[in-house]
């Protein structure tokens, strides 16, 4: 399973949110253009400007999203943290739960994000997001049948969630738990998203793990000309093909 950017969907950065502070508009425009660095320019410059409170939260929250975009996970955690200890917007403690649990998740600090998870679950807050993270730590964790139970999750509540489908079929293909549902899986998540270099690479893994080369073949070079410099897909093309690169 070629990692899925799964970032993207966890860090919307309040797009829908209906109400923009009218002095914190250009930071935000520059936000939604995906120009990180100007943005976090232009937050940092508001950052020590007297606010009120609910502003204050605002800055401090796009900081922190300003942050986990360009990498800095440590700058990053302790805006986050801020919003998530200070804040009383739940819709922006929900987003920065989930933002702190991915940025665990990639840093390999596995148990703090199932705490921030656990939390978010407690609490009723319940969603495809939230099990699709919980089962890839699970999965980062080695525990693939608890994994596969928690894309289940996901699935009871959205049918059609790509993601769970493309991770779930991985996970049952490459442990060999059920490789004919694993191909059904993984050939709907292509179709709907069929651009997808991890979607085409999960469905070239399954078609080998089915003992089905040609096909095989035929997805994971597709994967391949999509990500040439993703080492899963690289991995996987060359046991399949024993093809260089």
């Amino acid at each position: 399973m070629a990692e899925e950017k799964t970032g993207e969907e966890i860090i919307t950065g309040g797009e829908n949110e209906e109400r923009v502070f009218e002095k914190l508009q250009e930071g935000v425009r520059l936000y939604r253009m995906k120009d990180w660095n100007k943005a976090l320019e232009e937050f940092l410059s508001k950052e020590e400007v007297c606010f009120d409170e609910e502003e204050r939260m605002e800055i401090i929250y796009y900081l922190g999203l300003c942050y986990t975009k360009l990498g800095q996970y440590s700058e990053a955690l302790n805006y986050l943290e801020q919003v998530v200890t200070s804040g009383n917007n739940i819709i922006r403690i929900y987003q920065c739960r989930m933002t702190l649990a991915y940025i665990y998740v990639i840093t390999k600090r596995i148990r703090l994000a199932e705490f921030e998870l656990r939390r978010l679950q407690n609490c009723g807050l319940e969603s495809p997001l939230l099990y699709n993270t919980l089962a890839y730590a699970a999965w980062s964790q080695k525990k693939n049948k608890n994994a596969v139970e928690l894309y289940e999750k996901t699935l009871d509540i959205d049918t059609n969630n790509a993601t769970a489908m493309n991770s779930m079929g991985y996970i049952l293909a490459d442990t060999g738990l059920d490789i004919l549902r694993a191909l059904r899986l993984c050939k709907k998540a292509v179709d709907i998203r069929p651009q997808s270099a991890a979607y085409l690479d999960s469905l070239g893994w399954a078609y080998y793990k089915s003992g089905e080369v040609v096909e095989a073949r035929t997805w994971l070079r597709r994967a391949l000309e999509l990500a040439p410099d993703e080492q899963e897909i690289q991995r996987h093309f060359k046991i399949v093909t024993g093809e260089p690169l």
